[in-house]
């Protein structure tokens, strides 16, 4: 033990720009893993030539995430019904919130693009591409709380324990350029949860997500620690050759080497980023008209970032619609018309640049985009019966709700699956989460069933015992 300390203190010592950050907390899962001999080794089904279980539709995959849950009767599922039933109480529901009755949608509805798909009016950009999207009306989940809804929909379970689908991904598949992480998730600022949202869990430590904070602007500061501060490159070269023999010498004290091994990698990884995320970074490299398109919030440079990654190889991005001091910007309690009005302008823009370039640079066929929340909002109003209508809010709603698949194989111009004329519950061709994992895994050519990884004595999966491939979505 004497000799991983020492060790453990030179790395630390030495400060190997980025990657010391990383390979400290690494060791310190290392340390732990070896005092659990419980832990096991990976276990994966064979795959076909190519490493999948089959042939792939998409290569990589962009979950463009909604913190706080978006109202699915005022986006993509319209209610006509709610305009017969306003002001009526449902029968079910929190009593306290539910007073104020049914709350028809402001927003008109129209049809667009050859499809005729069905989108609110607080989608103009989007509607242009609405050949290119499917949309899922019948979405349901567990739990109408945020902590549990964003861990159930981030790693299939409701509990913090479990690897982040991003980790699953990546843990499957790999990367696809080995100076960057494979999975990466930009948020500008914590988001409720937090850091689990793309934890890796017991999964090796080279899976876990990279954290980036988007509220900054140059690459120095969206990166902590990527340039040694005192260091040249040549010099952390000969650095990094040292604590590389020290690794193999203290690899023949292990039982579990291939923790060890993973943190290397991860090691390497860090060195290697401080060239390849110099530029991947830098959205000073894009034209004016591409920043303009995209627009200049934080949802929006993080649309533009996450482009860039996949275009450089990054297997996994998540993006989190994080405001600055607002950890749950869509979970409107109050003012919930205002809210989605202000909300939809900024997520409209920048999600229909990010479809249209990767749609220019021949990206979207191979590229899945998964835009949503961890549930939805009730149709009926979260206010009492004496409150003003007009600041009245929606309340956390998940037994129906919407959200929309594009590219990566997906059909397009698609509407699937529908809630009750109220909009209440999913009642045809529901989709639970469990099988959104599943759908997403098979396009990017993993058997959910036969993706595992064997820990504490039982072999675990993203979707554990459930889900099913949502088939119909396939084009």
């Amino acid at each position: 033990m004497n000799h991983f300390l020492n060790r453990r203190e030179l790395l630390i010592r030495s400060g190997a720009g980025f990657g010391s950050v990383g390979l400290a907390a690494a060791l310190g899962e290392q340390l732990q893993a070896e005092a659990s001999p419980q832990v096991g080794s990976a276990s994966r089904e064979p795959r076909t030539s190519n490493g999948l279980h089959h042939q792939a539709r998409a290569k990589r995959v962009i979950f463009l995430f909604m913190n706080g849950a978006p109202s699915h009767v005022d986006t993509f599922d319209p209610k006509p019904a709610l305009e017969k039933f306003a002001g009526k109480p449902p029968q079910e529901g929190n009593g306290k919130n539910r007073e104020g009755g049914f709350m028809p949608s402001p927003f008109q509805f129209h049809r667009h693009g050859n499809s005729g798909m069905e989108m609110s009016e607080l989608f103009p950009n989007l509607a242009k591409y609405a050949d290119d999207l499917c949309v899922i009306r019948s979405m349901h989940t567990d739990v109408p709380n945020h902590e549990p809804g964003l861990l159930l929909m981030q790693s299939g379970h409701q509990q913090p324990t479990r690897p982040s689908i991003g980790s699953w991904l990546s843990y499957g598949l790999g990367s696809e350029n080995k100076n960057l992480p494979s999975f990466i998730a930009l948020c500008p600022g914590l988001p409720v949860v937090g850091p689990q949202l793309w934890s890796n869990a017991f999964l090796p430590g080279v899976h876990q997500g990279m954290e980036v904070d988007t509220n900054e602007k140059t690459v120095d500061r969206l990166i902590a620690n990527l340039h040694h501060p005192n260091m040249d490159s040549e010099a952390q070269k000969k650095q990094i050759a040292l604590i590389q023999q020290l690794n193999q010498m203290h690899k023949g004290d292990l039982s579990h080497k291939n923790l060890l091994d993973a943190h290397i990698d991860a090691m390497q990884t860090a060195f290697k980023m401080q060239t390849d995320a110099s530029e991947a970074f830098d959205l000073n490299q894009e034209t004016a008209a591409t920043r303009a398109n995209y627009g200049d919030s934080e949802f929006a440079r993080s649309c533009l970032l996450g482009r860039r990654l996949l275009e450089r190889g990054v297997r996994v991005i998540q993006v989190f619609y994080v405001r600055k001091g607002q950890k749950q910007p869509w979970d409107t309690h109050q003012k919930n018309n205002e809210g989605h009005r202000n909300l939809c302008e900024d997520a409209d823009r920048a999600t229909a640049a990010l479809i249209g370039d990767l749609k220019s640079r021949g990206m979207l066929e191979d590229t899945l985009i998964v835009w949503g929340g961890e549930f939805g909002r009730t149709p009926y109003a979260q206010m009492n019966k004496s409150d003003d209508l007009s600041k009245a809010g929606r309340d956390h709603h998940h037994t129906g709700f919407s959200m929309f698949l594009a590219g990566g194989g997906i059909k397009q111009g698609f509407t699937y699956g529908e809630t009750d004329e109220l909009g209440m519950h999913a009642v045809h061709n529901r989709v639970h989460v469990h099988d959104l994992h599943a759908t997403i895994l098979h396009q990017m050519g993993i058997d959910h069933t036969r993706l595992t990884f064997r820990y504490s004595g039982r072999d675990y999966r993203l979707t554990d015992v459930h889900g099913q491939v949502v088939n119909d979505l396939i084009s």
